[in-house]
């Protein structure tokens, strides 16, 4: 009893609300239990810093804090005694396993006996003396949002244009540490009111209504205040936990912080999400092993509450989890609010101790609005209406039953029963209930005539927010995390992590090796002193040439299709600039694209008998290079403008078998109207520059081809690389704008 009371006094048995405001410090309660461990001899060492709070604008009846700093306490307890240290372990155990917040977390019990003790000097300031050390993060800016009546279509244009009404009218609210919830079955505009409320859907020939934030409009300043988690979990297979993080704070966290300061902050959310143990594994996908599916969740809201945001959406976070990971998830949702964010997150069909955890709750039915107001209320609500469950049963699943139209073991309103009596078939089901269609607009009118009303007097009311507050999210102008510099440093090595896995496969280079023995052994040292050697030989020259043409074609056209749910993802936020990306994802390539053509060479060139001279071969592998280079360019080309691998698959095969026919190998004399096709295939320059490498000092001409100095060939694949290069980037571009 002694030991839980002496606990209770570090902090470590309160309530979440007096964690946020409670800083640790060493009580005599501390020093006591340290001596009563083996004879005095066992001291409790900690290092602290933690953030400092201040309460932001509330709503009535509620305080709200916000996060000044994010901190970590480690604890050593391995030299305590058995019962010390049961206690500790049960009284810091709570909350499902690990406690979550802004301004600090509880270390798990499992995780406490392998921290290391350390000594004083590493400790930067004297924290008996109640000083710490500062986090250099801005506060968090409380939002309030409100939206009004606000209606969605969709307009399909097949052989006359049909508009389809995807949200009717939906009204609502959320304010700072609030977790407000939006259920409803598959298809009644959860998803969608989700992407109104974040910004992402603002056409005003399809959208309605009225969407505040502080009583101010969207704006692009907004994005650096919001973050949006997507249902699926769009992330990068190959690289860490840690990576992922990291790269996401270089890229989004303000200029004003140091290098060292965003790897800190990144660690720090490592932490607070409970992924300590992780950190190093790698997130995996379908085909690589990784994290499980609620850590790679855990990892997708880190990516945004990173950036210490204070709009928080989240589309379905407990989707394919277990009941207790999904819990975990809404209970560190619960706790993102409780430090000065307003959460708003889509549902499908939370347990009974989920949907106890929201604050507020939006019920849709084919995209009308059956219910707002507090989660703990919706239950009266309906029995109020005459609609309450005649079994016990979960209250998620009876509204979700509701906004279905089903009304087994439910209770029917007299209204219903009415119109059943009357024996009106297109309004029965069977067992004499009320058709779905009629229960819809039943809760449907009960709703407006009661509630709705009501709750838009309340709307109207403006919150009480300073004006400095409301300037800040009303300024247009967008704000960079990082310099174009620095966007494209992060860029390229983040790239080159993440794709060397792919490129330097066992299969891959084993593919390359492969080729090159056949080709050795094909064309083992052969001989150039006939026309027959030579014209055997200047075949295998035009092989490499297509080779190294039609290899990085096709592994370039998968680039930009595949990247385009992540690009989507970090463009939507504002992480990087469009040119950055570009420029560091295709430059990423080419150290990982030239290796293996090294290899190659090495194999090929020895075995095959080509000219022995250092110059020769140096200049046959900077002409491959700069095949491959203009080849990937085509590829690149090619996938930023169809954006569909199929389709850039059968164009690029298309595009590379005419180049290859064209080549100059198989037709000499190409017909006047079709011989432009030459000029702008690679194969054929790459084809003529190696002809005059390997035989400018044997003959002046093969196969009726004139060796020239190569200037032309040169200038025409110099030309490729760039124009190709340009010509994906303008199609990105477009397609990202079109997609915005």
């Amino acid at each position: 009893m002694d030991t839980t009371s002496t606990y209770h006094n570090l902090g470590l048995g309160r309530t979440r609300s007096e964690q946020l405001e409670t800083s640790i410090v060493r009580t005599p309660s501390q020093a006591s239990l340290s001596e009563a461990s083996d004879g005095g001899s066992t001291t409790l060492a900690r290092k602290t810093s933690l953030g400092k709070l201040r309460s932001v604008g509330a709503s009535p009846g509620r305080s709200r804090t916000h996060i000044r700093k994010t901190r970590s306490v480690q604890l050593n307890l391995a030299e305590l005694s058995g019962g010390a240290g049961a206690a500790l372990s049960r009284a810091s155990s709570g909350s499902l396993g690990f406690s979550f917040s802004f301004t600090g977390f509880t270390v798990p019990p499992e995780d406490i006996a392998d921290s290391q003790a350390f000594s004083d000097e590493d400790i930067p300031e004297d924290i008996e003396a109640g000083v710490t050390k500062k986090v250099h993060m801005e506060p968090t800016l409380p939002i309030h949002l409100k939206f009004t009546d606000v209606t969605y279509k969709v307009i399909i244009k097949k052989v006359r244009t049909v508009e389809k009404d995807i949200l009717n009218g939906i009204t609502g609210s959320a304010s700072p540490g609030e977790v407000l919830a939006l259920m409803g079955p598959s298809g009644s505009g959860k998803t969608t009111l989700l992407n109104l409320l974040g910004g992402r859907l603002r056409d005003p020939l399809t959208t309605g209504g009225s969407i505040f934030y502080n009583d101010q409009p969207y704006s692009k300043s907004l994005k650096r205040r919001i973050g949006y988690v997507t249902q699926d979990d769009v992330l990068f297979p190959h690289l860490t936990v840690r990576e992922t993080l990291t790269y996401a704070a270089l890229l989004r966290l303000p200029k004003t912080l140091s290098k060292q300061e965003k790897e800190e902050r990144a660690m720090d959310v490592i932490c607070e999400l409970g992924l300590e143990r992780c950190q190093d594994t790698m997130i995996g996908g379908s085909f690589v092993r990784g994290v499980s599916g609620g850590e790679r969740k855990r990892v997708c809201i880190g990516n945004e509450i990173i950036i210490n945001p204070s709009l928080l959406l989240l589309d379905e976070p407990t989707s394919g989890l277990d009941s207790t990971t999904a819990l975990r998830i809404v209970q560190m949702l619960h706790d993102i609010a409780e430090a000065g964010k307003t959460v708003v997150t889509t549902i499908h069909q939370p347990s009974s101790r989920l949907f106890h955890k929201f604050d507020k709750l939006i019920l849709l039915g084919k995209g009308s609005l059956l219910y707002y107001g507090k989660a703990s209320e919706a239950m009266d609500y309906f029995s109020s209406i005459g609609c309450s469950p005649l079994i016990a049963m979960n209250p998620a699943e009876f509204l979700l039953d509701l906004a279905n139209g089903n009304v087994n073991d439910v209770s029917v309103p007299s209204e219903l029963e009415d119109k059943v009596e009357m024996g009106n078939l297109e309004t029965q089901t069977r067992k004499g209930k009320p058709s779905p269609a009629f229960v819809h607009e039943y809760l449907v009118e009960a709703y407006d005539t009661r509630v709705a009303d009501k709750e838009k007097k309340k709307l109207m009311v403006p919150d009480r927010i300073d004006e400095d507050l409301k300037a800040q999210l009303a300024s247009p102008k967008r704000e960079w995390g990082a310099s174009w510099w620095q966007q494209f440093s992060i860029l390229f090595q983040r790239g080159l992590k993440e794709r060397r896995h792919d490129y330097l496969s066992w299969l891959r280079i084993t593919q390359v090796i492969s080729t090159a023995i056949i080709l050795g052994l094909l064309w083992w040292q052969s001989d150039t002193s006939t026309p027959k050697g030579l014209q055997d030989q200047s075949g295998l020259l035009f092989f490499m040439a297509v080779f190294w043409g039609f290899f990085p074609v096709f592994t370039a056209i998968f680039t930009f299709p595949q990247e385009r749910a992540m690009l989507n993802k970090e463009r939507a936020v504002d992480m990087y600039r469009l040119s950055a990306y570009f420029i560091a994802r295709t430059t990423s390539d080419l150290p990982l694209d030239l290796f293996l053509p090294v290899l190659f060479l090495l194999v090929v060139y020895f075995m095959t008998g080509l000219r022995l001279s250092v110059g020769p071969f140096f200049l046959t592998m900077l002409t491959l290079f700069l095949s491959i280079v203009a080849a990937q360019g085509l590829g690149l080309a090619i996938g930023a403008t169809l954006m569909d691998v199929k389709k850039a698959t059968t164009l690029a095969s298309v595009a590379v078998m005419t180049f290859m026919l064209a080549g100059g190998f198989f037709v000499k004399k190409v017909p006047a109207f079709i011989s432009w096709i030459r000029y702008v295939s690679f194969n054929y320059h790459t084809y003529r520059l190696l002809i005059k490498v390997q035989y400018d000092h044997i003959t002046p001409s093969v196969h009726g081809m004139e060796l020239d100095s190569g200037l032309t060939e040169v200038t025409a694949m110099v030309t490729m690389v760039i124009g190709y290069r340009l010509l994906a980037y303008l199609s990105l571009r477009r397609n990202m704008l079109h997609s915005a």
